[in-house]
């Protein structure tokens, strides 16, 4: 799969997989727009943490349009006609809003994003960074104590299962699944170097990227 075709390329995976680090490398690395999501502009998301059950659904809502508004950024700007690597899906939020609302808030979550949320591209390319659970919560942990926040007892589990689950399932767009328990895609060059020969030689609509010990 050569980097001349991919004119959409999305990074996702878990809180603590650094997706967010390695979409900005490969924005620079291959000289195209970074597309990112900015979840401190949400103010809900502090006290989300704090009480999920009373800001859930605000939370949500805010996630839904901000989402909205880049969608439709990307659909009246035609900004995917430059190359663009981006560090969500548009997906997630109805993932998040599963995880985090009850039955009642979820429905209207649902019925207000039918509404709000315009159609979206779909990546010509589709990374999902995942890694075992012990390790995505050490980094978890790591990055909680830097942004001087603690996540709700078990959130990380149920959010790392439903990213599981979810891409179990996911056919939209071409996948590679990296595994990155031993991998340093950001700061270490031999690593990254083999990420991109896997994006090169990739067929078909799933591969695997996984370095072992």
């Amino acid at each position: 799969m050569s980097q001349s075709h991919l004119r959409y390329v999305v990074v996702e995976g878990p809180i603590g997989s650094g997706k967010s680090a390695l979409a900005r490398r490969l924005a620079g690395y291959w000289g195209v727009q970074l597309l990112a999501e900015d979840p401190a502009s949400n103010p809900f998301l502090p006290r989300f943490y704090r009480n999920v059950a009373s800001h859930g659904l605000a939370t949500q809502l805010t996630f839904l349009m901000q989402r909205a508004d880049m969608a439709r950024g990307m659909l009246l700007g035609d900004s995917l006609a430059s190359p663009v690597v981006s560090d969500f899906l548009f997906e997630k939020d109805a993932l998040f809003a599963r995880v985090n609302l009850d039955e009642q808030e979820l429905a209207l979550y649902q019925r207000l994003a039918q509404q709000l949320l315009p159609q979206y591209p779909v990546p010509d390319l589709v990374i999902y960074l995942q890694a075992s659970e012990q390790v995505l919560l050490d980094r978890s942990a790591a990055r909680a104590s830097e942004l001087e926040q603690d996540f709700p007892e078990g959130y990380l589990k149920r959010v790392h299962a439903a990213y599981s689950e979810f891409f179990h399932q996911y056919e939209a767009a071409p996948l590679l699944i990296v595994n990155t328990d031993h991998l340093e895609l950001v700061d270490g060059n031999e690593d990254f170097e083999l990420l991109l020969r896997c994006i090169s030689e990739m067929r078909g609509q799933r591969s695997y990227f996984n370095k072992s010990v």
